[in-house]
């Protein structure tokens, strides 16, 4: 897939600042097109070879309620819920929509992390991405595909800090700053809702 904003469909929309304590999230609801991000998805499920990993939580082994892909540059590695994940290498969409993310966020990314919700039964527990691979304040860039999920936030210390916000497709969300260090979030189970591919780009300090 060619590389170039204009080819993918990029859309100059508004992006939105959440005004949440302690935290750094920017929201742009239509970064591409409608047209656009339902192609995307199609190709992203055909042309990945998922798979469903198996996670530790409260030291027992389960099998994640998702499908997922790490890829990014040769070499790294990342590990959370007792796994250890190394990358498999770019695809031309991936790094056309890298490069995309990256011009939006005025970040640098060598890795994403693909996730499949196959329907409303799959889902992403309580957790924040501050594995100590992504550094001190970790830069995560969320695209998301299809089917709209209530993404909700919580704050570590202060349980009367909450948000939830609806993921659309086609939607950017950028989290930076001291968001991963006092914020958690999750993707909760959803009655009748339809498939959903999100990734999340990051950069691994080596």
């Amino acid at each position: 897939m060619a590389s170039t904003t204009k080819q993918l469909g990029l859309l100059s929309k508004q992006t939105h600042v959440l005004n949440l304590e302690d935290a750094d999230i920017r929201y742009t609801p239509e970064f591409y097109s409608t047209e656009v991000a339902n192609t995307l998805f199609d190709v992203l499920l055909n042309e990945t070879d998922w798979q469903q990993d198996t996670v530790r939580v409260f030291g027992k082994k389960h099998l994640a309620p998702r499908l997922s892909r790490w890829v990014g540059d040769p070499g790294l590695r990342y590990a959370y819920s007792g796994l250890t994940m190394e990358t498999v290498p770019w695809t031309d969409t991936l790094l056309a929509i890298r490069a995309d993310a990256e011009g939006a966020c005025g970040a640098s990314f060598n890795s994403v992390l693909l996730n499949f919700y196959r329907d409303g039964r799959d889902s992403n527990g309580w957790h924040s991405d501050d594995e100590p691979e992504l550094g001190g304040q970790p830069q995560i860039a969320s695209l998301s595909f299809g089917a709209a999920r209530d993404f909700r936030l919580r704050h570590k210390t202060d349980p009367q800090l909450k948000y939830t916000l609806a993921l659309e497709n086609g939607s950017l969300l950028f989290m930076c700053g001291p968001t991963q260090a006092n914020w958690q979030h999750h993707i909760p189970k959803r009655a009748n809702a339809g498939p959903r591919i999100n990734l999340t780009f990051r950069s691994i300090v080596e």
